[in-house]
């Protein structure tokens, strides 16, 4: 998913402790004995050690019992984590996936991936050494995760957070400890989001526990959270005048490291530089098309003309999340009518703010409840809305992101029937490892990939009979949905060219603006992303994987095939890695490209 909280997901995620393991499974076992040892395995690997220790995404997954820990981010504890997951790899190891049936064997590749991904991003990318926004915009995402959901009583869940606060101040001095020679565009990043972190803290917290009256627990919140307050504004002292002079250090992952992380989180094993002929070749075909298109709007204007307009064409500022709303029952009443998807409820997303630790690199996102929430099922459409504070230029740069086209693209790849509907399935996915472990390929590739396949089945197309004006608007829409599609292909080249020293920062942002037809402020705030978010190619390489694998399901079917059935079938493999969705829909291990 276009998911929230990326802080807690690097590092977050990774935070965990040794703890009474399992016994180790027996080297010989049978059908039914590794089936057994796999899933007992698996059980405790989530109750011990994911979420004991990450309790953070414990709370996001609903798991309440949670609520009032927080991630221990000291060296001891990181080397304890490690031999942990070492552990789990070798008592995975000690079973035999062939003695498995197909979807617990899935499963177990799965896990055993996501194992050896947290074991690559603490003993080599070392986010817990160089990244000191994971650390503050971590501990605001601890809290925001409580206060989001009324899946309690507020009295209830403002003493977790009391809880959860008192141990905070503790995680910033754990950053002091840890951070060496980071990142210079990191500690920017860090430096650039403390303002609003603070300020959520003073103003959004006690907003959202407005209505607790017991004296005792009021106390005891304005004491908890006014240190936490205190501690983020000297972490952010201490970032600009100690920690930005000797942030130094490089972002960039390595050819060998991003390849094994493509590996691991996503199951692609191509070579980089056949990935960037993948890309450029993507990249080409969309902009050939958005000259087509443009063209077709104003022969007398380039394509740069042409796009300059259409980012004059998008609702005001206090107008944009009602923008979004306006499209989802179109959207939806479309999929019904032509068949797309199973929408498994009629409930809608509820739009809203992005939180203020994502909107440094976020301008939308979807935030659904955790696989196993039970109390509180809202799902949030995040939008970033402009500042108050901006310049007219810095405003129209934004406000161009959410043209007549990219409100559409962007509201079927958030709700319909991009990641909302992917959560409505989420009871349907076959085991809890695909509900809580997912490869974006398969998450963030679904959403691009209904982007463009919506357009193609005839969403917002000009009606028989139509008027040149509304002519005119189906050709916007189409081209926002290529520029959303370029951005995506700029994504995938300066992903592998940002990490293997092709590209400079620079390079990137003017790549996005040239090749990719987006604003430099669009720009700049993507190639912030991908300094940590190095793999974010998955978008385009998932949508294509996800093209490739109609089609050849298509073929395999002939005249059987049927778009639904096959959405269907996709969605209800949960959120496994492409390759494996392959294996189950064409039962054969054929190439993803």
């Amino acid at each position: 998913m276009t998911r929230k909280h990326a802080a807690t997901t690097i590092l977050g995620a990774i935070m965990l402790a040794s703890t009474s393991c399992a016994p180790a499974p027996a080297q010989s076992l049978s059908a039914d004995g590794a089936a057994q040892s796999f899933s007992f395995l698996a059980d405790r690997y989530f109750s011990d050690v994911y979420f004991h220790f990450s309790p953070t995404l414990g709370t996001q997954a609903g798991l309440h019992q949670y609520d009032s820990q927080l991630e221990d981010y000291s060296p001891a504890t990181i080397q304890k984590q490690t031999a942990a997951l070492h552990e789990y790899e070798k008592k995975l190891a000690a079973i035999d996936p062939s003695a498995l049936d197909a979807s617990p064997a899935a499963d177990y590749a799965m896990l055993l991936n996501s194992i050896r991904s947290s074991l690559l991003t603490l003993e080599v990318i070392r986010p817990w050494e160089k990244n000191p926004d994971a650390y503050s915009s971590g501990i605001t995402n601890s809290a925001f995760v409580i206060m989001e959901r009324n899946y309690a009583p507020a009295d209830v869940r403002l003493r977790a957070l009391i809880e959860r606060e008192k141990q905070m101040p503790q995680v910033l001095e754990e950053a002091r400890r840890n951070l060496k020679n980071p990142p210079r565009i990191y500690t920017e990043i860090a430096l650039e989001q403390i303002e609003g972190l603070v300020s959520f803290f003073v103003s959004d917290v006690p907003k959202a526990f407005k209505d607790v009256t017991d004296p005792a627990t009021r106390a005891a919140f304005d004491k908890s959270n006014g240190a936490v307050i205190q501690a983020l504004r000297e972490y952010g002292a201490w970032m600009k005048s100690d920690l930005m002079p000797r942030s130094n250090g490089d972002f960039r992952f390595g050819a060998e490291t991003f390849a094994k992380k493509l590996s691991y989180d996503e199951m692609v094993d191509i070579p980089l530089d056949r990935l960037l002929d993948i890309a450029y070749a993507d990249l080409h075909k969309n902009q050939a098309e958005f000259a087509r298109i443009a063209k077709e709007i104003d022969p007398t204007k380039t394509p740069t003309e042409v796009l300059a307009e259409l980012a004059t064409i998008h609702p005001a500022p206090d107008k944009l999340l009602d923008s979004f709303h306006n499209t989802f029952d179109s959207l939806i009443a479309f999929i019904n009518t032509h068949h797309i998807i199973t929408i498994p409820s009629t409930v809608q997303p509820t739009l809203e703010e992005t939180p203020p630790f994502m909107r440094a690199t976020t301008l939308a996102s979807m935030d659904p409840p955790g696989p196993f929430e039970t109390h509180s099922t809202k799902a949030y459409f995040n939008v970033t809305l402009p500042e108050k504070n901006w310049t007219a230029a810095h405003l129209a740069e934004h406000m161009a992101s959410f043209n007549v086209g990219t409100i559409v693209s962007t509201s079927v790849h958030e709700a319909y029937p991009g990641h909302y509907t992917q959560f409505l399935w989420m009871p349907q996915f076959p085991s809890n490892i695909r509900k809580v472990i997912g490869a974006n390929t398969n998450i963030e590739g679904w959403a691009h990939y209904t982007e463009q396949m919506m357009l193609d089945e005839g969403y917002a197309a000009a009606p028989a009979n139509a008027t040149p004006e509304q002519v005119r608007e189906a050709r916007l829409i189409k081209l926002g949905q290529l520029q959303d599609a370029l951005l995506r292909d700029a994504r995938f080249v300066n992903s592998i060219k940002l990490h293997t020293g092709q590209f400079t920062f620079d390079q990137a942002v003017d790549f996005f603006v040239k090749e990719g037809y987006q604003s430099h402020s669009v720009g700049l705030v993507e190639t912030k992303r991908g300094t940590a978010d190095a793999t974010y190619l998955y978008y385009t390489l998932g949508k294509l994987e996800i093209m490739k694998l109609r089609e050849d399901v298509k073929k395999k079917q002939g005249a059987a095939f049927n778009l639904q059935n096959f959405h269907d079938a996709f969605m209800r493999q949960g959120f496994a890695p492409v390759k494996i969705i392959r294996k189950t829909m064409l039962h054969d291990d054929s190439p993803v490209l």
